[in-house]
C-alpha cells in the first residue's frame, strides 16, 4: 500500500513541505535583521511601488500569507523607520504607507543573500524545470484563488 492517496496527494505534501524548507531558509536570513517573512513581503511590496506607495487594502492584496495583523505590522515597520504613512491627498480618511530610505537600504543589504539563496536552486533544478515549476504552481493558485490575486506579481 502506498503512503499517499495518489498523485495529488504526493503532490501536495512536496509542495509543502518544499515551501516549508524554503520558509525555514528565508526565515533565518529576516532573524539576522530582525525582520519576519510578512514585514520582509510589506517591504518588498511597497520597494515595488516606490515612489508611490500603497494604502493598507492594496498591500493586503499582495501579501504572500494574509496576515490579520497588517496594521500592526507596518506600525513596527514604521517604528524601525523602514517605511512612513502619509494621509492620501485625495481622501483624507485614507493613508498611504511608503518605504523610507532606509527600508530600501535593508532590501539592498538583504539582497545578496536572497540571491545566493535563489541560485542555490540552480544546483537543484534546471531553468527549463524552475519554468516548469512556477507554471504549475501559477496553475494551482489561479485555480484556487481569486482571480484578481492569481494576476498579481508576488
Amino acid at each position: 500500500m502506498s503512503r499517499f492517496q495518489g498523485p495529488h496527494h504526493e503532490a501536495t505534501l512536496n509542495l509543502l513541505l518544499a515551501s516549508a524548507h524554503l520558509r525555514t531558509v528565508m526565515e533565518q536570513t529576516f532573524a539576522e535583521v530582525d525582520l519576519t517573512p510578512g514585514q520582509y513581503n510589506v517591504l518588498r511590496i511597497l520597494n515595488g511601488a516606490h515612489p508611490q506607495g500603497y494604502a493598507r487594502c492594496e498591500i493586503s492584496r499582495r501579501m504572500i500569507e494574509r496576515a490579520p495583523d497588517l496594521t500592526r505590522m507596518i506600525d513596527r515597520l514604521i517604528d524601525r523607520g523602514f517605511a512612513e504613512r502619509r494621509k492620501c491627498d485625495e481622501d483624507a480618511r485614507r493613508s498611504m504607507t511608503f518605504i523610507t530610505p532606509h527600508g530600501r537600504q535593508l532590501l539592498a543589504k538583504l539582497a545578496p543573500e536572497i540571491e545566493s539563496e535563489t541560485r542555490s536552486l540552480q544546483g537543484v533544478i534546471t531553468a527549463a524545470e524552475a519554468r516548469e515549476l512556477s507554471r504549475i504552481c501559477e496553475k494551482i493558485y489561479a485555480a484556487t484563488l481569486a482571480p484578481t490575486v492569481a494576476d498579481e506579481d508576488a
